[in-house]
C-alpha cells in the first residue's frame, strides 16, 4: 500500500525560485549577478502585484488611540491602502464598546469643511497614501534643546515643509498642525509607535512623508475613542536568497512565471519564449487571484433619503 509524505509544507527559497526561472528562460543560474538582477526583477513584480489587486494575505488590523484635539495620525510605513476602519468607543469594556461607522471621503471633499478643529466623535476619514520616505531638509532643531514634552518645535527655518504633517528628528517622529514663523506648532510627539525624546540643538530634521489618516471632526474628550483599520501592506521584500518569500503557497506558480517571464526581457536568448511565457504568467496570475478572494455572502441594503415634506 502506497504512502504519503504526511507532510505539506512545500516552499521555495529565493535561490530555488530563480533557478526554475531561469530553467524556464532555457538559461541558468551561474553568477552572483544572475541572482542579484533576479531578485531585483522579483522586487518590481510584487510592486506590480500591489496594483493588480487586493493580496488577502497582506491583511492585518491596527489601532491608533484617537487624542483629544489631534486630527491626523501616522500610519506604518508599508501601509499600501485601508480597506475598512471603524471608531471603536468604550473599547475595553464588554458591556458599552461599539464599533461605528465612519466614512471614507477624499481630499477635495476634507478640503471644504469650514471648520477642521471642530471637535466631536469622528465620522469622517481622510487617507493620505505618502511613500514611506524620508527627505533631507537642510533644517535643524534651533533655539536649544527640544524636550520630550514640547508641544512646540523651533527650526533654524521651514522652508520646504508643508504647512502639516510630520517630520523625523533622530529617531522620533513628530506631527505638527501649523507653522508659525520658524515654528511648528499644535505638535503630537511619538507618532508611528516612536518614543518622545530630547533632541539637541542643531540636530537635523528630515521632512516623514508617512502614510496618515485624518479624522472629522478632531476627538473631543467626551469619550476615548480608537480608529480600528484594516489594511493592505507591502509584499515583503525578495530578501538575501536563503529565505522563502512573504507568499502563500498558493502563488508560488504564478511568482515563478512571473520572474521567469520578467527574466525574459534580459536574458541573452530567451526573447523566442518571451510570449509564451507571459502568456502562462497571465493565466497563473488569474487563477491564483481569483481564488484569493473573499468567499463571504455579499448584500446590497439601499439607502433612501427624504428632504423636507410628508412621504
Amino acid at each position: 500500500m502506497a504512502v504519503t509524505s504526511g507532510a505539506s509544507s512545500f516552499n521555495l527559497d529565493l535561490s530555488e525560485i530563480v533557478e526554475e526561472a531561469f530553467e524556464r528562460c532555457g538559461s541558468e543560474l551561474r553568477t552572483g549577478y544572475d541572482l542579484k538582477t533576479a531578485r531585483r526583477s522579483l522586487n518590481l513584480m510584487f510592486a506590480d502585484w500591489a496594483n493588480r489587486g487586493v493580496n488577502m494575505w497582506t491583511f492585518e488590523q491596527g489601532t491608533i488611540p484617537l487624542v483629544q484635539g489631534q486630527n491626523t495620525y501616522a500610519l506604518p510605513n508599508d501601509t499600501v491602502d485601508l480597506l475598512e476602519h471603524v471608531i471603536r468607543t468604550g473599547a475595553g469594556a464588554a458591556s458599552t464598546q461599539a464599533d461605528l461607522t465612519i466614512t471614507r471621503i477624499s481630499v477635495s471633499t476634507y478640503a471644504t469643511i469650514p471648520n477642521k478643529l471642530q471637535q466631536a466623535r469622528p465620522i469622517q476619514i481622510w487617507v493620505q497614501r505618502y511613500n514611506g520616505q524620508n527627505s533631507t531638509t537642510g533644517l535643524t532643531i534651533s533655539g536649544g534643546t527640544l524636550s520630550a514634552s514640547n508641544t512646540t518645535v523651533t527650526l533654524s527655518s521651514t522652508v520646504g515643509l508643508p504647512a502639516t504633517g510630520f517630520i523625523k528628528v533622530d529617531n522620533e517622529i513628530i506631527n505638527y498642525g501649523a507653522i508659525s514663523g520658524n515654528t511648528l506648532t499644535s505638535c503630537s510627539r511619538g507618532q508611528d509607535n516612536t518614543t518622545a525624546a530630547s533632541h539637541t540643538n542643531g540636530t537635523a530634521v528630515y521632512w516623514a512623508q508617512v502614510p496618515a489618516v485624518t479624522v472629522w471632526p478632531t476627538p473631543d474628550g467626551s469619550q476615548s475613542y480608537q480608529l480600528i483599520y484594516w489594511r493592505l501592506r507591502r509584499t515583503q521584500d525578495a530578501g538575501d536568497g536563503v529565505n522563502v518569500m512573504d507568499v502563500p503557497f498558493r502563488f508560488i506558480p504564478c511568482m515563478v512565471a512571473g520572474l521567469a517571464y520578467y527574466l525574459s526581457m534580459k536574458v541573452t536568448g530567451a526573447g523566442d519564449r518571451m510570449q509564451v511565457l507571459k502568456a502562462q504568467y497571465d493565466e497563473a496570475w488569474t487563477l491564483a487571484s481569483d481564488e484569493d478572494r473573499e468567499k463571504a455572502a455579499i448584500r446590497f441594503v439601499p439607502r433612501r433619503a427624504y428632504i423636507g415634506g410628508s412621504t
